[in-house]
């Protein structure tokens, strides 16, 4: 026998606009049958569907990285990794999204801390995910069996529905920022996750990945890798080949040639290495340097998007905030709010966003000052 669940109640609530019909009892009448048969007129409604300009409920907010960590290594103490909890992940969870654990509706954002010789199972989930390491080495993430070293500075890959778990080699704890997309699969319900084992398979600890050794050579297609994925291909984004990129810009600039997106403000994308597009159909992950008193255009797009400091350390302003920051802090930019980067110091900043997703949807829109 099916029970069929009692819908929630519909309640229309007319706004006092100029453009609503006059408030009398035939109308009202029309509105308890609609409410009765859960539905809602347009006219109530359209100003909070389809307002003038984006209106996101996310909010700008700093998060100050010594607190964080200070934070991590206490659970460090109390809180095992293993089956159930399956990471020591803290999320960042934004002031204006109601207590849920997102950074902004489409992307979780989190400090996830390993001890020595701790091993976080495997796993694998269809969100997309990334890990950005902030500080220290000696973790190796392993990704379908392949182990990928990960150190300071680098940007580490686990495309959706990939194995992956880590192991600790190193004699100190390690963190790192997780990048996933977990509040888009949520709210669109194409969520999945399946445990595998209770360890690691594969301990070796490798300088380089099978990844890397494919496909980590400027400009080259490995004949052997002819299928196309979605997601990029190599796991390991090194930072040394960031930060010369990045130097090589400014010294361009130096010489007075074109090289960089405004005057000290270098930046690159990280992309798929066989199809130039962003490193995962959901999420994009960019590196900016901001030289020390240069200062960025202000710019404000559709989407959002998280920024931690790498080194050095400068001021943000977002909307109506403006945040002095330093090396680790992270801080949310809202859908379509202003936001511009001042180094104080040279200032090495990373950026992750949702911009593959609007720019597929036709819902891009950028405005730069």
């Amino acid at each position: 026998m099916t029970v069929n669940s009692v819908p929630s109640p519909v309640r229309i609530v007319a706004s006092d606009s100029i453009n609503q019909p006059p408030r009398t009892a035939e109308l009202e009448e029309l509105y308890r049958g609609f409410e009765r048969e859960l539905l809602i007129p347009l006219w109530t409604e359209i100003g909070d569907l389809m307002p003038l300009v984006p209106t996101p409920k996310a909010m700008p907010h700093l998060w100050r990285w010594n607190q964080l960590l200070q934070l991590a290594a206490r659970a460090g103490d109390l809180v095992p990794v293993g089956r159930g909890g399956e990471r020591r992940a803290i999320a960042l969870a934004n002031p204006g999204l109601g207590g849920l654990p997102y950074a902004t509706p489409t992307l979780w954002a989190a400090i996830q801390y390993l001890r020595p010789g701790e091993v976080a199972p495997e796993h694998r989930h269809s969100q997309n995910a990334f890990r950005f390491v902030i500080e220290g080495e000696g973790v190796w993430t392993v990704v379908d069996g392949d182990p990928v070293e990960m150190r300071r500075g680098d940007l580490l890959l686990t495309p959706g529905w990939h194995w992956h778990g880590h192991h600790n080699q190193a004699v100190r704890p390690m963190a790192w920022l997780d990048g996933l997309d977990i509040p888009l699969a949520r709210s669109i319900d194409a969520t999945f996750f399946e445990f595998g084992s209770d360890v690691v398979s594969n301990n070796d600890t490798p300088r380089f990945s099978r990844a890397e050794r494919l496909w980590a050579h400027p400009g080259l297609r490995p004949l052997s890798e002819e299928r196309s994925t979605p997601s990029s291909p190599l796991s390991a984004y090194r930072w040394e080949h960031t930060d010369s990129a990045l130097a090589a810009q400014l010294e361009l600039e130096d010489e007075g040639l074109s090289g960089v997106v405004g005057p000290g403000h270098a930046a690159v994308r990280f992309t798929h290495p066989g199809t130039g597009e962003d490193v995962m159909p959901s999420l994009r992950a960019e590196f900016h340097r901001i030289r020390s008193s240069a200062k960025t255009r202000k710019r404000r797009e559709v989407g959002s998007s998280v920024w931690q400091v790498f080194e050095g350390e400068g001021t943000v302003t977002v909307g109506e905030h403006e945040w002095a920051i330093a090396r680790g802090d992270l801080f949310v930019v809202p859908s379509w709010q202003p936001m511009q980067l001042r180094g104080g110091s040279q200032l090495d900043m990373f950026m992750f966003s949702d911009a593959p997703l609007f720019e597929r949807l036709g819902y891009d829109r950028i405005e730069i000052e």
